[in-house]
């Protein structure tokens, strides 16, 4: 036996999601239909539609309403330091830490030739282009610290080697609380590369 029809498009439609299979599909699915009542499936299909609403900031490339982001908006932020991140989230990240008083320039993702991504795939350009036209002072490289991360990180410190700009990056290595016997080679390696005075 199988599903009607409107059952097995919302389970399709759900494994479109990341990390979502078919059981958990199936699942939010049926769940949906026996659980939501209606004023929650229309709460949910608005929330969907809604977000879709929503645009890229054209400076920096963060979500935004309309135009310019917050962000790039306030005047009390330092428009000399500049951020670099792969994706939006990592600027509510960043931005949840408060003490990060710069502004930023979001990416969209990683150099990842195995993937197929490129250089002209991620927002790199604009990133250039605002160092250019801009008082930037430091653009601070806070890509993952993953192989695509870091290979996006080198790319980028290279084509600003002649621009009067200092590029930082930020520091990796062992996690508060955490026990070095724990920790693989790399993660030393980077906490032993960014050690700083104390």
């Amino acid at each position: 036996m199988e599903y009607p029809q409107e059952i097995k498009n919302l389970i399709e439609a759900f494994t479109k999601l990341p990390s979502i299979g078919k059981k958990s599909a199936e699942r939010l699915a049926l769940y949906v239909f026996q659980t939501m009542n209606d004023d929650n499936v229309k709460h949910f299909s608005d929330a969907l539609l809604n977000v879709k609403k929503l645009a890229i900031c054209p400076h920096c490339g963060n979500v935004s309403s309309s135009g310019l982001c917050p962000i790039c908006q306030d005047d009390k932020r330092d428009k000399q330091i500049v951020m670099v991140v792969e994706n939006i989230k990592d600027v509510f990240i960043m931005e949840n830490t408060n003490s990060f008083k710069g502004v930023y320039h979001v990416l969209g993702g990683a150099i990842n030739l195995a993937s197929g991504v490129g250089v002209e795939d991620i927002n790199i350009n604009p990133l250039i282009k605002r160092i250019d036209e801009e008082n930037i002072q430091e653009v601070i490289l806070a890509t993952n610290a993953t192989t695509e991360g870091e290979t996006t990180a080198r790319y980028i410190k290279i084509l600003l080697e002649d621009k009067n700009v200092l590029v930082t990056r930020i520091a990796y290595g062992i996690p508060f609380g955490g026990d070095i016997s724990y920790a693989d080679q790399m993660t030393l390696l980077k906490a032993i590369e960014g050690r700083r005075n104390y």
